[in-house]
């Protein structure tokens, strides 16, 4: 199961780019061993935003820098060839945002999503005028997405992916507009698409201005469970998925000084 990012949002130096294409490119280069072309057997190993830009200007994680692009690094060990001998190489992969649109996010996610086992990433992507929208990429591009919320200045926090109700399909969490609608929502990824499985109010886990996300998994014996904060930051919630439906429950009051620490570690 893949949670959000433990690491906060680091600051970044803007370079002077003038001429920006309005068009998504995917680019292959890096590679160590000779030309390929992008197989079955490509694993995503890592994965970072790139191109650092103030075009959108929301500064909802405390600056106005966005991304404009997303690198993969991918490895191939030749798996599907025909020779005695496996091939391994390795590529960096660049998928870069037209102008419209940017990654608005403090990093990308790891997760197996589609159950290949091998790892595809979520994001949170926004458009300019229509606000944020949770993605999945590989590394042939976008895989699924779903719509965007529907304002300028409007975004969504990830909690994390996971099989939440044990169908064996895997669940992605977050909370639509976490400082308006406080929304918890809940996406299931089956047959190549998202569909919405189930969403609850009064949750959060992000206010305005900070460089993290406050909220992520914890299965402490009895199942996934989604733990974040209840929509004043008095209480510490954790929300399961079951038969379709998300019941809540307090598990005790919020410090802003140890945050969820001793709640993620089922103590």
């Amino acid at each position: 199961m893949t949670a959000g990012p433990a690491a906060r949002r680091l600051p970044l130096r803007i370079r002077p780019r003038f001429a920006r294409r309005a068009w998504r490119a995917l680019c292959l280069g890096l590679a160590l061993a000779g030309p390929s072309a992008l197989a079955a057997e490509d694993r995503i190993v890592s994965a970072r935003y790139s191109e650092p830009t103030t075009r959108y200007g929301h500064a909802v994680l405390g600056d106005d820098v966005e991304y404009g692009a997303l690198e993969l690094s991918v490895d191939n060990n030749g798996a599907g060839c025909c020779s005695a001998k496996a091939v391994y190489q390795k590529s960096d992969i660049l998928i870069r945002l037209p102008l419209d649109h940017v990654f608005e996010d403090i990093a990308p996610r790891l997760a197996d999503v589609d159950g290949d086992g091998n790892p595809e990433v979520l994001v949170v992507e926004t458009d300019a005028a229509a606000g944020a929208q949770l993605a999945i990429y590989g590394a042939e591009g976008k895989i699924a997405e779903t719509p965007h919320i529907g304002t300028r200045n409007r975004w969504l926090a990830p909690i994390g992916a996971a099989d939440l109700d044990g169908d064996g399909h895997v669940e992605i969490a977050y909370v639509d507009r976490p400082h308006l609608a406080k929304t918890l929502r809940i996406w299931r990824f089956r047959d190549g698409a998202l569909h919405e499985v189930a969403s609850k109010p009064g949750l959060t886990n992000h206010r305005i201005g900070e460089d993290f996300i406050t909220s992520g998994l914890r299965n402490c014996g009895e199942g996934v469970e989604l733990v974040m904060v209840s929509g004043g930051w008095r209480r510490i919630m954790a929300a399961r998925l079951q038969d379709g439906e998300i019941t809540a429950r307090d598990i005790g009051p919020f410090d802003p000084d140890t945050r969820l620490a001793d709640a993620l570690a089922c103590r």
